[in-house]
């Protein structure tokens, strides 16, 4: 019996030339900054895609992408290339600030946006926050709005079930009051968000670098770690349009390793990552 050849699954040859029109496609319709450095990881996650399509090189994989009506096959290269890594309670302090400073100061209904939420728990998190916060949420008008530019990642999100081991930072408390605990089909232990939980997040797909339908105000948006992909010019076309949604005094969080710092904006500093209209 011959033994299998492993050309089929050799990565395909990425020149300069096919990395600049990559970079290029990424930051016109995502705004997304792909840094010299990075040719490593597009040759090795986009040949995946390559080989699914029958396709042999990247120029034809990106005469692909550039034509294919409904642009699915962009969708595809931004979840092949984009990192969504997070965590319940990620970045404790601002939940903390949350608790602390701005749910106190809220009579009326509560609007929050979790802008790039990956795989949900950053949403799910501020739904639980809610819940502790608001006594009276039971008749409370309380909406989460959480959008990504990924479909894989807000399917995930959508499903509300992940495994045990990504709740070691939920307060036992937590975990026994809002999920339901069961397994999943490989008898893996894993956790699902029950309707109480979900009815106040809302799920959208929405590239950060399109029109934007929502509406605000909103009392505090999340966009934290998301920054970091853009240019500084998309960066600040985002801060400008985060302020025109932000009722005065809404709370803008960026990630802990981002900043305003370099940007010309109304904002006022209230704390490492946290700013105020």
């Amino acid at each position: 019996m011959t033994a299998p050849t492993t050309a089929l699954f050799a990565e395909c040859e990425l020149t300069a030339a096919q990395f600049a029109r990559i970079a290029h496609v990424l930051h016109e319709h995502a705004g997304i900054r792909m840094r010299e450095g990075k040719e490593g990881l597009v040759r090795a996650r986009l040949t995946k895609r390559l080989r699914k399509l029958g396709l042999n090189d990247f120029d034809s994989y990106l005469d692909y992408v550039e034509r294919e009506p409904g642009r699915q096959e962009f969708a595809e290269m931004i979840d092949a290339l984009t990192t969504n890594k997070t965590s319940f309670l990620r970045e404790a302090t601002h939940f903390d600030f949350l608790r602390d400073s701005v749910f106190p100061t809220l009579s009326g209904p509560v609007r929050i946006w979790s802008a790039g939420c990956s795989s949900g728990e950053e949403p799910y998190t501020l739904a639980m926050l809610c819940h502790e916060a608001f006594p009276d949420i039971a008749t409370r008008d309380v909406r989460i709005l959480a959008t990504d530019i990924s479909h894989r990642v807000l399917a995930q999100a959508k499903a509300g079930v992940y495994p045990a081991e990504n709740m070691s930072d939920v307060p036992a408390p937590w975990i026994q009051k809002y999920w339901a605990r069961k397994q999943d089909a490989g008898g893996r232990a894993v956790f699902d968000a029950e309707k109480n939980l979900r009815r106040h997040v809302t799920f959208a797909k929405l590239n950060l670098m399109e029109r934007w339908p929502m509406q605000g105000p909103f009392d505090a948006i999340l966009c934290r770690n998301v920054m970091i992909y853009f240019d500084k010019a998309t960066q600040q076309q985002l801060v400008e349009r985060y302020w025109g949604l932000l009722r005065p005094g809404g709370h803008l969080f960026v990630g802990h390793s981002e900043s305003l710092t370099g940007l010309a904006h109304k904002f006022r500093y209230v704390q490492p990552a946290v700013y105020v209209k």
